[in-house]
């Protein structure tokens, strides 16, 4: 499944998820698919989740966390060997992880996809073969970008400016996107 059609019909998306990609969509996708409901509108559940005492009966106002209910089981994947989420922005890198780690979301690095069937999705970790029991597979990675009106824009007298993750799909980058956007509007 496409990580568009998963984000757009997560109510199709099975219990047990395996995300092929562990950057920035990746980590989003995990994040929708393991939260039931709107959490983040729920204060008094976000407190429960964190242990944040309102009242601030407890020292320093904060409790024991309450690991929230999760609606799906989900292993995120990446090929790549490094920190899942390394490319996450340094003030909320952390927070993204922290979240997906407090809802039992589990991450594997250095993965080699192998194929998917009934039984789930088989992958090569370390050289070892392993089948990750899924009933989804959501794909994360593999963007391109998308330029495919950009020369009849062009030879048609439209001024064009190509940012974001259309200028380089490959490890999106908000912040690359918003200088760009940024240095663009300027120039206007």
């Amino acid at each position: 499944m496409s990580y568009p059609a998963a984000i757009v019909h997560a109510e199709r998306v099975g219990p047990r998820v395996a995300i092929i990609g562990a950057g920035g969509i990746g980590f989003d996708v995990a994040e929708l698919l393991t939260h039931a409901g709107h959490p983040a509108l729920d204060v008094e559940a976000w407190c429960e989740e964190w242990g944040v005492d309102l009242t601030v009966a407890t020292p320093g106002g904060l409790r024991e966390p309450r690991r929230p209910t999760v609606p799906r089981r989900v292993t995120l994947l990446q090929r790549k060997t490094s920190k899942p989420g390394k490319g996450l922005g340094t003030t909320t890198g952390w927070v993204h992880r922290a979240s997906l780690r407090h809802r039992g979301v589990e991450t594997l690095v250095g993965c080699e996809y192998v194929g998917i069937d009934d039984e789930g999705l088989h992958i090569r970790q370390d050289g070892e073969p392993r089948l990750i029991e899924v009933d989804t597979v959501v794909v994360c990675a593999g963007q391109e970008s998308v330029r495919d009106d950009l020369e009849a824009l062009r030879e048609a007298g439209v001024s064009v400016h190509v940012i974001g993750g259309a200028d380089k799909a490959a490890e999106l980058d908000a912040k690359r996107a918003i200088d760009q956007g940024t240095r663009v509007a300027a120039a206007l």
